[in-house]
């Protein structure tokens, strides 16, 4: 696994031992990008279940503003700690050690928001339903946020519009999918 483009661009990068991350692979995390290329240069770009860091990385690298990486997994952090060092992208980044949901309400407590979020939970523990509820209750989403939630192909969405959310598009692959999500503005 490597950053794809930007500054950083071909940079080799860690990810945690043992079976419990996903690395996004090349392919996939270039389509994606491709993708959110209008909407990285100078976001604030927020990364949940965060794994390697590879995504934020990539926002970085791509011309992201800042980036906040968030996983509860001590070698997870670890690996995103040492991603940042090797990339050279620590100054506009940061880590923290904690559960998704308890930490979006701390960022939205701390007055932080987000133009790009982005998550890739665990698959089939309703992990992301409860990561949206989060954001919804927190205030950390701009009005005109970005949030793409990486899943696997049979997760039901249909309580988004209880949140105030909308599915704005959605690209499937072989086994997962992307799906892109707004805020339903009045």
């Amino acid at each position: 696994m490597r950053v794809i483009g930007g500054t950083a661009g071909s940079i080799p990068l860690v990810t945690p031992a043992g079976r419990n991350t996903r690395p996004t692979t090349d392919r996939i995390k270039e389509t994606l990008f491709n993708m959110l290329s209008p909407y990285i240069q100078g976001c604030r770009f927020l990364d949940l279940f965060s794994g390697s860091g590879a995504i934020g990385i990539e926002a970085l690298s791509r011309s992201a503003a800042s980036a906040v990486f968030v996983d509860s997994g001590r070698e997870a952090v670890r690996c995103i700690e040492a991603n940042l060092a090797k990339t050279h992208l620590q100054e506009n980044a940061r880590v923290m050690k904690a559960e998704v949901s308890s930490a979006v309400r701390q960022l939205g407590r701390d007055g932080r928001k987000f133009d790009v979020i982005f998550m890739d939970p665990p698959y089939g523990h309703q992990l992301e339903k409860k990561a949206m509820q989060a954001i919804a209750e927190s205030g950390c989403a701009q009005d005109d946020v970005l949030i793409i939630i990486e899943a696997d192909l049979n997760t039901d969405f249909s309580y988004l519009g209880g949140l105030g959310y909308t599915i704005d598009k959605i690209k499937k692959y072989k086994t997962n999918q992307h799906v892109f999500v707004r805020k339903v503005l009045e």
